[in-house]
This record gives structure tokens, C-alpha cells and sequence, in this order.
């Protein structure tokens, strides 16, 4: 038992850093002192309870100079035993229902929407262009090419783009809507302490505040080469390894610049132009200002 304490007391100090990394949002201060409270309490239990075991199996142990007792109910102790328990239960279950609340609330009105779409074996991400409205997608629309399946009668998908990495503002609110093409992924990204599963054929949420940009982060742990990632943590097939999508968290003037150097995914396949409905004027106006960019 002494041997089993001095390597378990041991390990979790020398692997501390390894396993509680630096937190960068601000749901992650309340989910992490969750988690420790949690851990605290059994963690005390679990002491408590070995050294019994441990100190019931010695004392009690065989001997032929005396017989068990025989001892079939005490009401006090089954008493104290079940409420004790179950109050302490009750404290974690409604702190943890109000720490859920808070991170699962609705996003603010005034947050960066960005689409995130998993699919074997990589990630893909959309982001709302000018009008700040992600356009409308249709599952029967995925080619090789339109994978997110954009539906390009509605107008708000003409300006829409995707990058190859997920810039996020430090300090403004994000939500992130995620989507699965074929099998269950499931966006984790522990420096934000997000996970969240992307299900097929039912899109999923979850909104944040990123803390600290990746300069910033580059600082704290004293590695230059450091940078936020999107990992997958369903076994989604043989290719999961690799579903790792690189996230870069900025100063919001700097992500500002970013968003508008972006092309519009339109602009970039104006194949798909022959998809744009002409039949309302709005629609062909936007549709010849796109097609112009695409030239240029």
C-alpha cells in the first residue's frame, strides 16, 4: 500500500504539467476547477478507503484462535454510509448542471460563426463572408469538389470561404457549428477544453472565448514551434491519425486582415456558376460581380 501511495503521488506530480496544460478560454477556468474539486473529494475517498481495505484485511485476516463474528445489519452505519454519499453527490451534480449551463448557453448574437466539417480523414472549415450569414448546404450537392455540399440558390453562400487553417479572434466569442460527411468525429481541442462530436445528420454547436493568441501561448509554454490544434477523438478509421486541423488565435485587428484577404469558395470554382439560379435580379447581380473576381 506505502510502495502503491509513493508511485501514484509521485507520477501525478512529475506528469502534472503533462495532463493540466495551460487553459485558453474562459469556460475552461470553470471546467478545470470542476474537474479538480472532483478530483479532490474522490481523490480523499480513495486514500481513505485503501488504507480500510488494507488495514481490514491485516487485522481480520484468518486465524485459528477465533471465529467471525457474526454481524448482519447496523442501521447506523448503512445510515451514514448511503447519505453521506449521497449528499456529496448531489453538490457535484448540481455544481456540475450549473458549470453545463453556463458553457452550453446559447452563443451571443455578436459571435464568430464558423462551420466545421468532418469527414474521413480530415477537417474542413467555411466561414461567413461579407454578409456575415453562412450559405445553405445540400447533402446531395457533395461532389469531389463542393464538399460541404453548398447550395448555391441561397445567395448567402456566394461569399462564404474556406481556408486551409481556422483563424480565431483572442477575446471575442466563437461558434463553432459541426457537421460529420460519413461517419462520427469528434472536434477536441484541450488547450479550449472543447469536445464535441460531429454526428452525421445532426449538426452540433459549441461556442467559446479564446484567451490567449498563439504568440501568446508560444510565450507561456516556451516553445516557439507551439500551435493550437482541432484533433479527432473517435476512431473513425484507419486514417484518424490524421485528422488534424491547425488553429491560429490572433489579435481580433489582425483577424480582421485575415478574413478580408479571403477569397470567396465561388470565386475560386467558378464552375459552379452555372448552378446560380437566374431568375431573380439580385441573384444575377451578385452572380456577374462573383464571375468578374473569378476572372480578375
Amino acid at each position: 500500500m506505502i510502495v502503491c501511495f509513493i508511485l501514484l503521488f509521485w507520477y501525478s506530480i512529475k506528469e502534472f504539467d503533462t495532463y493540466q496544460i495551460p487553459i485558453a478560454s474562459e469556460h475552461g477556468v470553470i471546467t478545470d476547477r470542476l474537474f479538480w474539486i472532483t478530483m479532490a473529494i474522490t481523490g480523499i475517498v480513495f486514500i481513505i478507503t485503501q488504507i480500510l481495505l488494507f488495514y481490514f484485511s491485516y487485522k481480520y485476516q484468518h486465524s485459528p484462535r477465533r471465529s467471525a463474528l457474526y454481524f448482519p445489519d447496523n442501521y447506523k452505519l448503512e445510515f451514514i454510509w448511503t447519505i453521506v454519499p449521497a449528499v456529496v453527490l448531489t453538490i457535484l451534480v448540481v455544481y456540475g448542471l450549473t458549470v453545463w449551463n453556463k458553457v452550453m448557453a446559447p452563443a451571443p448574437e455578436d459571435a464568430e460563426v464558423v462551420e466545421i466539417l468532418g469527414y474521413q480523414f480530415a477537417w474542413k472549415v467555411r466561414y461567413p463572408g461579407k454578409d456575415e450569414t453562412l450559405g445553405a448546404y445540400d447533402f446531395r450537392k457533395i461532389d469531389a469538389v463542393n464538399d460541404f455540399g453548398l447550395d448555391f440558390t441561397d445567395k448567402a453562400t456566394f461569399d462564404d470561404f474556406s481556408p486551409r487553417e481556422l483563424h480565431l479572434p483572442k477575446g471575442q466569442p466563437v461558434e463553432f457549428r459541426i457537421r460529420a460527411r460519413d461517419v462520427l468525429h469528434s472536434v477536441f481541442a484541450p488547450h479550449f477544453r472543447l469536445k464535441m462530436d460531429a454526428v452525421p445528420g445532426m449538426p452540433t454547436r459549441f461556442w467559446f472565448v479564446p484567451t490567449k493568441t498563439t504568440a501568446e501561448m508560444r510565450e507561456e509554454t516556451g516553445n516557439p514551434e507551439f500551435n493550437y490544434e482541432i484533433a479527432c477523438t473517435e476512431v473513425c478509421g484507419r486514417g484518424h491519425f490524421s485528422m488534424r486541423l491547425l488553429v491560429i488565435v490572433e489579435e481580433p485587428e489582425a483577424y480582421e486582415q485575415w478574413k478580408a484577404e479571403q477569397e470567396p469558395w465561388l470565386s475560386k470554382n467558378p464552375e459552379y456558376l452555372s448552378s446560380v439560379p437566374e431568375n431573380l435580379k439580385e441573384l444575377a447581380m451578385i452572380k456577374s460581380q462573383i464571375e468578374h473576381t473569378a476572372i480578375n
